[in-house]
């Protein structure tokens, strides 16, 4: 079974024009089924390495509250809903 790549210095850009390019050329068919294969595992992980670096993103985004006044008072979480 293969090893799961370390992908935790890869930024965000990079994975995802790595993940496009690997979608193309599956969309093409003009890959080997074995090279298929193992590129398509490789964009797996590099969803799910995209997915969690968007979801810590969202987590470290915040809405400024403002006061009657109109001046900041401190901030929430910009969906309380989660």
């Amino acid at each position: 079974m293969a090893t799961t790549p370390d992908l935790s210095k890869v930024p965000f850009e990079k994975a995802l024009a790595e993940l496009e390019a690997i979608v193309q050329k599956l969309e093409r068919g003009e890959v080997p089924l074995e090279e298929s294969i193992a590129i398509y595992e490789r964009g797996e992980h590099l969803k799910r390495h995209c997915e969690s670096l968007l979801k810590s993103a969202e987590a470290r985004i915040e809405k400024i509250t403002l006061g009657a006044n109109g001046k900041p008072t401190g901030t929430e979480p910009l969906d309380p809903d989660r």
